[in-house]
């Protein structure tokens, strides 16, 4: 059976980002053949991957992206640089996709889109990446903590790897949602 799962910012081969996201890796080397391991662990050959951008830093690690499993579509983010080699590794490149999994419609893009298709209903899932674990992505759960008590509920959810339920990992949409909507486990402090 042929899964699809989805992901954000590898980042592979940027130096930077490691120090950025306080990644726990102590070299590009490290993190990317880390990336690998994870990823082939959980996608097969025919499985599907969307990836919400910023996936390679430096075109000179094309090898990398070549060694992960997969049909691999790509939603263009601000650090992709495409040259035909690269995009020799895609399926599809796109800006913006939307697209079905099983009964769930699935807006991906790599910027967080407050007002996305769907997104004042609770219709429609929006996953994102770009803004990191950084003031950005507090900004933006605080705006979706504001939404859902205006009964508003906003089903968009940062797949970036080095969110802790993301692990470095591609996940399927039930993980994702099981991650991020399952109902809070009550501890007696929140009596």
């Amino acid at each position: 059976m042929i899964k699809k799962f989805y992901i954000s910012d590898l980042h592979i081969g940027h130096k930077n980002v490691i120090k950025l996201d306080n990644r726990p890796f102590g070299s590009v080397q490290e993190m990317n053949e880390e990336i690998v391991r994870r990823w082939n662990s959980v996608v097969k050959k025919g499985d599907l991957v969307y990836l919400c951008g910023d996936v390679i830093w430096d075109n000179s690690y094309v090898d990398v992206l070549k060694s992960l499993r997969g049909q691999k579509h790509l939603v263009l983010g601000n650090h992709d640089r495409i040259n035909a080699e690269i995009r020799k590794c895609f399926f599809s490149i796109k800006p913006y996709k939307k697209i079905k999994d099983g009964d769930e419609t699935v807006i991906l893009s790599h910027y967080p889109m407050i007002a996305y298709d769907g997104s004042f209903r609770g219709r429609n899932i929006h996953l994102y990446g770009h803004v990191h674990t950084t003031n950005e992505n507090v900004i933006m759960e605080d705006i979706k903590d504001k939404y859902a008590t205006e009964d508003f509920p906003m089903r968009m959810y940062n797949v970036g790897c080095m969110m802790p339920y993301m692990d470095y990992t591609p996940r399927t949409l039930d993980e994702i949602l099981l991650a991020m909507e399952a109902p809070k486990v009550l501890k007696s402090e929140d009596f």
